[in-house]
């Protein structure tokens, strides 16, 4: 039978060691002084020899019991049935044999191991009621049950701790799989949303190619009979233009930022250097930022770092010098994500004006939901624009 791995240590080694010291003790002197208080016919000087040999070995041999169980198990068993057949004195040494099936429950491969303790278990029992057929008084007896009833006792305690440990790691194994494939789910799923975004980018510049293509064709054949119509072709080649020019660019919003996989991935761990660059360009800066208590999960990170990289740029856009304040709250589950600015100074005509919502807001509410979290950002009653995100630190399980 193979040995666990990881179950036999040097602190585990020296734990046995003083379990199998302890239970020869207890089973040498625990007979001697059992068969003295109960003045048995047969005296204490019938253990020397032979039966404190078999005593010795049966507890002695618990100091390997994790490395090899199947061995331990049966120099227990074959020490128990040469004691009780040969009649040696009845007392506690029957630990060893406990102790023995318990490590072979426990530490074993679970079927083959509870195969082995059973029919050890059966042999025993038959070789123990035979040897107290004639036994007297006959209430003796039941310590033979005893010795039945708690070895079978060992091995289904031993077999629940087994089962226990295989359940804690396999609860273990999931846990860490989910953490090394979170990044990879988080990539698989930005992969498909590209895939649909390029399907969109033909559709778009086919559409707007084909009619340029068109209206130009019109262009050239009318520019010198009819002037006014080829001033609208030119006026709907321009229209077309500008808005297949809009729509890639919404379309195109959320892969700006991406790099091409050859740069380390921005993380929050780049936000002192984003707020500096921030108040290089005017804005009075405020960061609230909590340490998380365990690492953010890399997409979880980067994802943070792109959303709080496009509020800050959107305030120099749109608004101009003004205070700002970044607030980044770790959770237990999820990070929570706050940019507020104060709006535009009295009197300052700096920064564009916002208009319709452009790339950017799109483009931070697609790897919010990417993630599975949550996205909001609209004007304050003070005048200002805040930005608000939570992202999930678990996957998302399922959701896009």
């Amino acid at each position: 039978m193979e040995r666990q791995t990881g179950s036999f240590s040097l602190r585990a080694a020296a734990h046995d060691t003083l379990l199998a010291l302890f239970v020869t003790v207890m089973q040498v002197q625990g007979t001697v002084a059992r068969v003295a208080a109960e003045g048995a016919t047969r005296p204490p000087a019938d253990l020397e020899g032979l039966g404190y040999a078999l005593l010795a070995v049966s507890g002695l041999v618990l100091a390997v019991r994790r490395r090899w169980p199947v061995p331990v198990f049966a120099a227990t068993a074959l020490a128990s049935l040469v004691y009780y057949g040969l009649d040696f004195p009845d007392g506690p040494g029957w630990l060893g044999l406990f102790v023995a099936l318990y490590t072979l429950a426990a530490y074993g491969d679970g079927r083959r191991s509870l195969v082995i303790a059973g029919t050890g278990i059966a042999v025993l029992a038959a070789v123990w009621l035979y040897q107290a057929a004639d036994i007297e008084p006959r209430a003796a007896i039941g310590w033979v049950y005893f010795r039945i009833g708690a070895s079978v006792m060992s091995a289904a305690l031993g077999e629940s701790v087994r089962s226990r440990r295989v359940i804690a790691a396999e609860a273990l194994e999931r846990a860490e799989l989910a953490e090394r494939t979170r990044e990879e789910v988080a990539r698989a799923r930005v992969d498909a949303e590209r895939l649909r975004i390029a399907r969109e980018v033909h559709d778009t510049v086919a559409h707007a190619v084909a009619i340029i293509n068109v209206q130009s064709g019109v262009t050239a054949h009318v520019l010198d009979k009819r002037p006014e119509q080829a001033r609208e072709a030119l006026r709907a080649i321009e229209e077309t233009s500008s808005r297949a020019l809009q729509e890639m660019r919404a379309i195109l919003g959320v892969l700006r930022d991406d790099d091409d996989g050859r740069a380390p991935r921005p993380g929050l761990d780049q936000i002192d250097e984003l707020t500096a660059k921030a108040r290089e360009a005017g804005l009075d800066v405020t960061l609230d930022a909590s340490p998380p208590a365990t690492p953010l999960p890399g997409a979880v990170g980067s994802a943070a770092y792109r959303i709080l990289q496009e509020s800050v740029t959107n305030v120099i856009r749109h608004v101009g010098p003004t205070r700002v304040t970044v607030a980044l709250n770790p959770g237990t589950d999820a990070l929570e994500i706050r940019v507020t600015d104060e709006g535009r100074r009295p009197g300052d005509g700096s920064g564009t004006p916002p208009g319709e919502p452009g790339r950017g807001i799109l483009g931070m509410r697609e790897r919010c939901r990417l993630l599975g979290g949550e996205f909001d950002a609209g004007p304050t009653p003070g005048g200002g624009f805040e930005v608000t995100a939570r992202l999930p630190l678990a996957p998302a399980g399922g959701r896009r």
